[in-house]
This record gives C-alpha cells, sequence and structure tokens, in this order.
C-alpha cells in the first residue's frame, strides 16, 4: 500500500508540472538598474528585427550590431529578422509561455499591450531612461547617445502605456497617397495641395469612363481602378478620427460601432460598385497599378515610397509595363482639410525583462544605440521614415540627404524624400490611437469592415442597414468586442472573462485524473479491507 501511495503522489507531482509548464513560467521579478554593469562579463542578447524586404535595411542592422559590439565587445548581439510584424507579435506571445522572448524586439505600443498580460514581461523603461550613468545620454555609456529630451516629445509619448514607457521609438512614418498628377490633369482638374475625399471620389468616378473600343478613357488600358487604399484599418481609424467620430477611448472601451462607421462604409459600398475603389487585400499591392498608370490615387505608407511613381528603384513590374507620369506625395485625404489628420505609424523597440538584470541593462545599452545618429539617419535614407530623435534630425548630414532630392533615382529619389519631408513637416498634424489588450484586434476589425463590404459590392450583395447590422454583430463577435473596459484595459463582462479553451481542456484532464486516483484509492482500500 505505501508504494501505491508514492506512486500516486508521484502521479500527482507530475501532472501539477505539465499544468504548470502549459501555462508558462511564473512572473519575474520586477527590473531593478544593477549597481554597476560588469564589462568582464559576456552577454549574449537576441534581437527581434522586420525588415521591408529591403537588402539595404538588413545591412543598416548588421552594421549597427557590428559597431556596438566594437564598443562593447563584451555584448554579442543574434539579429533575427522576420518579413512581418505580425509574425513576430505570434512568436513573441508563443515564447512568452516558456520564457524564451526575445532581449529586444521591434514591435508596436498595441502588441507590447498584450505582451504587458504576462507578469513584468516588459520592461517598464523610466527607470533605465533617466539614470545618470546609463541612462539616455548618460555619463557612462560610450557613444553619443541621444538624451530624453532630444527625441521627438510626440513620437515617445506614442510609447507610454498607462503610468509608464513600455518602449522607445524607432522610426516614424504616416500614410501619403501617392497621385498621378497627369492623368488628374487630363481628367481636367487641378490637384489641390491637401486632397478632400471628395475630391478623391468624384476624379475616380470620372476615371470609370470608357470609349467605343471599351477601353477606359483616361489611360487607354482595359484596367483602371482609380483609387487603392493598402491599410484599411488605417483607412477607418483616419476617417474617423477627422469626423471626432467614436472608435475606442483612453480605457479601452470600444465605440467604432457608430453611425460614423455606417456612413464611410456605405461611402465606399457605392464607390467599390462602380469599381472606382478597391483595397491591397483584393486587387493587390496599389503601387504596381500605379506604376502601369492603372491607378490615380495609391495611400500607403511614407515608408513604401521606394515602391511607388515611374523611377521607383523598387518597383516590382517590367519595365515594359511601366507608365510615364509625374508623381505627386500628398497627405491622406480629409474631411476638413483647416485641420489636417494624419496617423503616426512605424516601429518602436520594447525590451523583455530576464532573471538577470546585467542582461537587461546590455539589452537597454543597444537600444539606445539604434537612436544614435549614424544609425537613424541610414535607416531613414532606406524609406520614407523620419529620424525619431532632434539629434539626427538636425544633424548637417541629414539636412543634405533632404536636400538633394531628385538628384537621382536611387539613395536621393524624389518620391522617397518627398514623402520624408511629409511627416517632417506634419508631424504636429499625427495621431495614435489608444493602446490597450485588445486594440490589435480593434484595429483588425476596423479594416475588416471595409474589407467586407467592398467584397459584397463587387458580388452584387447589397450593403444596406440589415448588412451593416449583421455585420457589426459578425466582428463583435470574431473579435471579442462586444466588451466594457477598465481603465487598464481589462476586459469585464461575463464573456471575456471566461477561461480560454486550452485552460478548460486542462481543468477538465486534472479532473479526470483526481477522479481516476479517487478511483484507485478505493478500489485498493476495498480490496484491502476484503483481505
Amino acid at each position: 500500500m505505501k508504494k501505491r501511495g508514492i506512486l500516486i503522489v508521484t502521479l500527482v507531482s507530475a501532472i501539477s508540472i505539465l499544468l504548470t509548464g502549459c501555462h508558462g513560467r511564473k512572473g519575474m521579478e520586477a527590473f531593478s538598474m544593477p549597481e554597476q554593469f560588469d564589462e568582464s562579463k559576456t552577454y549574449n542578447i537576441t534581437f527581434w528585427a522586420k525588415n521591408d524586404t529591403n537588402k539595404t535595411q538588413t545591412e543598416i542592422y548588421k552594421k549597427a550590431i557590428s559597431d556596438f559590439n566594437a564598443i562593447y565587445p563584451n555584448i554579442h548581439v543574434d539579429l533575427r529578422l522576420y518579413t512581418d510584424y505580425g509574425k513576430i507579435y505570434n512568436d513573441v506571445i508563443t515564447n512568452i509561455s516558456t520564457g524564451t522572448t526575445p532581449n529586444v524586439c521591434i514591435t508596436y505600443p498595441d502588441h507590447i499591450a498584450t505582451y504587458m498580460t504576462g507578469d513584468k514581461t516588459v520592461v517598464e523603461l523610466d527607470e533605465m531612461m533617466r539614470d545618470p550613468r546609463y541612462g539616455l545620454g548618460g555619463s557612462e555609456v560610450k557613444f553619443d547617445a541621444p538624451t530624453e529630451e532630444e527625441i521627438i516629445p510626440e513620437f515617445l509619448a506614442e510609447c507610454k502605456i498607462g503610468d509608464g514607457h513600455y518602449a522607445v521609438p524607432y522610426m516614424r512614418s504616416t500614410e501619403a497617397c501617392y497621385v498621378n498628377k497627369t492623368l488628374v490633369e487630363k481628367l481636367g482638374y487641378t490637384l489641390p495641395d491637401i486632397l478632400t475625399w471628395d475630391f478623391v471620389w468624384e476624379v475616380s468616378e470620372k476615371a470609370m469612363e470608357t470609349d467605343a473600343d471599351g477601353n477606359y478613357a483616361v489611360n487607354g488600358q482595359k484596367v483602371m481602378i482609380p483609387f487603392i487604399y493598402k491599410s484599411t484599418d488605417n483607412m477607418m481609424i483616419q476617417s474617423l478620427y477627422q469626423l471626432n467620430a467614436p472608435y475606442s477611448d483612453d480605457n479601452g472601451n470600444i465605440g467604432i460601432f457608430n453611425d460614423s462607421t455606417r456612413d464611410i462604409l456605405f461611402t465606399v459600398a457605392e464607390h467599390a460598385k462602380t469599381g472606382a475603389f478597391s483595397t491591397f487585400k483584393i486587387s493587390s499591392y496599389p503601387g504596381n497599378f500605379l506604376n502601369a498608370g492603372q491607378c490615380i490615387f495609391a495611400v500607403d505608407s511614407t515608408a513604401g515610397a521606394t515602391w511607388m511613381g515611374t523611377d521607383a528603384p523598387l518597383s516590382d513590374i517590367h519595365e515594359s509595363k511601366k507608365a510615364h507620369f509625374e508623381t505627386a506625395v500628398l497627405p491622406v485625404p480629409q474631411y476638413d482639410t483647416a485641420n489636417i489628420s494624419m496617423i503616426s505609424q512605424g516601429p518602436s523597440i520594447c525590451i523583455f525583462n530576464k532573471d538577470d538584470n546585467e542582461e537587461v541593462l546590455a539589452s537597454w545599452l543597444f537600444v539606445q544605440y539604434m537612436l544614435s545618429d549614424d544609425v537613424q539617419m541610414a535607416y531613414s535614407e532606406t524609406e520614407g521614415y523620419v529620424p525619431v530623435t532632434i539629434k539626427a534630425r538636425n544633424n548637417p548630414a541629414y539636412l543634405d540627404y533632404l536636400s538633394r532630392e531628385g538628384e537621382d533615382n536611387s539613395l536621393h529619389y524624389d518620391v522617397k524624400i518627398k514623402a520624408a519631408k511629409l511627416l517632417l513637416d506634419n508631424s504636429k498634424n499625427t495621431f495614435v490611437t489608444p493602446v490597450f489588450n485588445g486594440s490589435t484586434s480593434l484595429r483588425d476589425a476596423s479594416g475588416q469592415m471595409i474589407e467586407e463590404v467592398t467584397k459584397a459590392t463587387r458580388r452584387r450583395i447589397e450593403v444596406d442597414d440589415a448588412f451593416i447590422d449583421k455585420m457589426y454583430d459578425n466582428m463583435k463577435s470574431l473579435y471579442r468586442l462586444d466588451v466594457t473596459r477598465s481603465a487598464a484595459g481589462n476586459a469585464t463582462s461575463t464573456e471575456q472573462s471566461e477561461l480560454p479553451t486550452e485552460s478548460k481542456s486542462l481543468l477538465i484532464i486534472l479532473a479526470v485524473v483526481w477522479i481516476f486516483i479517487a478511483g484507485y484509492v478505493l478500489y485498493t482500500y476495498s480490496r484491502n479491507k476484503s483481505c
């Protein structure tokens, strides 16, 4: 009987360990600044980053790592590149439960808000930022790092979640409307400095006119999609912001399912029905249509500027397919041209907590190096990004780069530099959406509604109030948005508070095991008693 008891205890212990492993590591201690940084010790840190399939960006990462290692020979940085922020997000979420997160990660605040559901998973940076020795521009930092005051305040504020900063900005971009000015003028219009939605819709519908042979009159081709939007989530978010209509609040309460959203969707349906509007997910990359003379208004990130225009160095279409036209780079369409609003986007950098505080400090030193002038200017010059520090923006080398717009079709490609200047001139007109656990899902839903309406009209499905009502319900269910949230952004509804399916399954398994154990004990007791 004693052996059987030991067997039972062993079985229970094994199950408990299994369940603990399935739920991940227990929370770590919060980071605290070490009294000293031991430079005789070797630190190996991992850095997960994204590039836009742009080899130049990859080389910049590698050079930054090499230059940093020359300054700190005891800190070795292992680079892992991704082609999609969503893949980084998924891998981080997976690795949180096993305690194998990277040390440093390029990401977005929306994603960080979800990472923070792990206990002390992401390091709050305020203590490190302001440390007189190793903080931003600190006395013990071995390179010319920016001070906190030298980071663009609007961009640094975007990295604040709750009461603390959980990231620093790395690069910033916005959206731009890349316009075939030549075709706009051929249609009899004068291109304004600031586009309105009404102007874009009017010109787009005019461009749908065909000739006697069935070709589009404006370009003489069989294909014309006048207005293509790459990121439909940004399209919806910016439209609502411009209209001062609800999206979500700082507490994470969802407000997107309103009449303004409905009106936007009806407008989209109206122009999708004629073929004047489409999206990247439905029709493919807008830059390809723009460069072939088959699109007039192509909305994409300023970070995609080198794919746009007749002489685009990274154009994906064959030379024989390219049209020759003048490219204008303008803010996204506006409802009120006196109050321009455009979304601020672009990657930030966060640091994940580790058991060794000095390892975290080594990561912080590397993050600071990514904010140094050489890295900031080099990365900015690959696309229509802008540096996040005043220090880099005022660097004579960067000002010289901007002044040489159009000098060549590579480093000084005019569309790319115009895109950067667009954001530099409008930094005060940018905004960000509230960040909370679930804000990523809300963003996904905002774009998905435009996609659903566009697809429905192409399939000759009527988009009316009943269609919108049903879609609202579907979006709430699919993205779990039918909840209210506390000030911390945590769900408070019964539905959202339910255990995940995996947890439910584990509890069921545990219950079955205990039933088996209880049955075994009773069986053994009865057998011994009968003996």
